[in-house]
């Protein structure tokens, strides 16, 4: 199973690249599967035919499917949704505002992961595709089930204890109904499946590409992108830049767009070096249907795998030293001075500009301490240091002298 989710600034063409890259891959003749997690769907356009809430047939092998996500909120969140209209309706709030209230912002986007779970326990697909919604979003959605489980590990279980302890007071003394058993078994089961979710996207056969145009600030925020996405544990596996001009009989005009755009091109080599490039010309001709989209993908790809797995190691892992450990984190474009490190209990609280991860670090360094860190080549290395190996190694000293 391979999954390759699509991100990019709004309006850089990240849709058509998708839909391009999933009309390939059914062609190759994999069963191919293309969703997206954006609020604005527009699968349907590129490919030129109406989809459904469920996987529809666009061609031999491929489906697209633009998530119902009313019917799957209502599916996921009823019990929760319930209670808080509950509370709203004490309050006094009208049931049309309430219904409003009680939807989850950026819930459309967290659903449409869930499905995709869902899909990918079927056994139906080779390939997903993903089209993600623009990139502030797409962070934000992908560093939620991780963010989350810190939540479902150090603070729910004692709220859960407390609130069946005291339910009969507070509900008597607050005068609104206290949440029952089926809403935390509710938010419970919504952890869990965004954890198998956040497993799925962040294995060996799953990569994010970015999709760009050679513009500075498109460029500005791939970058961005880049490192954020290393610093949830996501690899990327490439960049598209589209919308290219070509250079051929330019005119006056044109020839002042090329030169620009090759000048950002020269930047994209340098900030994603050691990732493939893929060039897409700006075409006379919006790709519209299946076979515009396959042939702007071949065309694309130029002949390469479209779905090669990547190789080498992903941007989280972990060596052994004669001393410890040391922890790498791929933290592409960034130097020391943009990093904040902090050790807490268990966990590495790691920021980078206004993203900052809480890495539950792996039970063999838990016992270690950290002896240093610094940034190379592209990589946060934290040093981790036996207590027990230092102390021996100073007695065997003292011993010597």
């Amino acid at each position: 199973m391979r999954i390759v989710l699509f991100t990019g600034k709004g309006g850089v063409g990240k849709s058509t690249v998708a839909a391009g890259t999933a009309a390939l891959a059914a062609a190759a003749g994999h069963r191919t599967l293309v969703l997206s997690t954006d609020a604005a769907h527009s699968l349907g356009d590129a490919f030129g035919t109406p989809v459904g809430p469920d996987p529809t047939q666009v061609a031999d092998r491929l489906f697209v499917q633009q998530v119902d996500a009313q019917l799957r909120f209502e599916q996921s969140w009823a019990e929760v949704q319930g209670y808080l209209l509950s509370v709203l309706d004490v309050a006094g709030v009208d049931p049309v505002a309430a219904e409003e209230l009680t939807v989850i912002p950026g819930a459309e986007e967290v659903l449409a992961l869930l499905e995709l779970r869902l899909h990918a326990l079927s056994d139906e697909w080779d390939v997903f595709v993903v089209d993600c919604a623009p990139t502030a979003e797409t962070l934000r959605l992908l560093a939620l089930p991780e963010a989350l489980g810190w939540y479902m590990q150090r603070v729910f279980p004692t709220q859960q204890r407390v609130m069946k302890a005291l339910r009969p007071v507070l509900s008597r003394a607050a005068g609104v109904p206290m949440p029952g058993g089926t809403v935390f078994e509710a938010v419970e089961r919504l952890h869990a499946e965004l954890g198998e979710v956040h497993e799925l996207l962040a294995g060996p056969t799953s990569s994010v590409r970015i999709v760009m145009t050679p513009e500075q600030v498109v460029l500005a925020e791939a970058r961005r992108s880049h490192t954020s996405l290393s610093l949830f544990g996501y690899r990327v596996d490439g960049v598209v830049a589209n919308r290219i001009f070509p250079a051929d009989d330019a005119d006056d005009w044109r020839a002042r767009w090329v030169m620009a755009q090759d000048a950002v091109l020269t930047e994209v080599e340098q900030s994603f070096a050691g990732l493939p490039i893929w060039r897409s010309e700006y075409r006379a001709v919006e790709p519209v249907g299946v076979e515009a989209l396959a042939t702007l993908a071949a065309d694309l790809y130029a002949g390469t795998d479209p779905l090669a797995v990547p190789t080498g190691p992903g941007p989280f892992r972990v060596t052994r030293t004669t001393s410890g450990a040391v922890l790498h984190l791929a933290l592409p474009g960034v130097s020391r001075a943009d990093v904040d490190l902090a050790r807490h209990h268990d966990e590495l609280v790691v920021t980078v500009g206004s993203y900052r991860r809480l890495l539950t670090l792996p039970t063999g360094l838990t016992r270690l301490q950290v002896a240093g860190a610094r940034v190379e080549d592209g990589e946060l290395r934290v040093r981790f240091r036996d207590p027990a190996g230092t102390e021996h190694a100073r007695t065997a000293r003292q011993e010597t002298t």
